[in-house]
């Protein structure tokens, strides 16, 4: 029985911790930092995680050419298909910025 008192005593604390630290947050209004419009910052930060995507996909073409070349070595035919395949995703990840923006219009 004591150990559920102090479970309750404990979970009180918290919630009433949780509440107390909402109820103090400050307002804070967003404003042009430096010049900047916070539009371009989040078009900046876009246009960096479209970057690094692009990386992936080149480095998915390279690596789907470097399969492929293993693979008319050896002379396997699967191995021939999934680097196509990869070469094939690498190109569309590595599109994939212009891809979005023809659909998007």
């Amino acid at each position: 029985m004591k150990i559920m008192k102090k479970i309750k005593k404990i979970g009180t604390m918290v919630v009433s911790s949780k509440i107390l630290f909402m109820l103090m947050t400050p307002v804070v209004y967003a404003e042009e930092v430096g010049g900047e419009n916070p539009l371009t910052v989040v078009n900046n930060l876009s246009n960096f995680i479209f970057d690094i995507v692009q990386a992936v996909g080149v480095i998915m073409v390279l690596f789907g050419l470097v399969q492929f070349g293993l693979a008319l070595k050896s002379h396997d035919p699967s191995q021939r298909a999934s680097s196509i395949l990869t070469i094939l995703g690498g190109i569309v990840i590595a599109c994939a910025k212009t891809i979005l923006n023809i659909i998007m219009g």
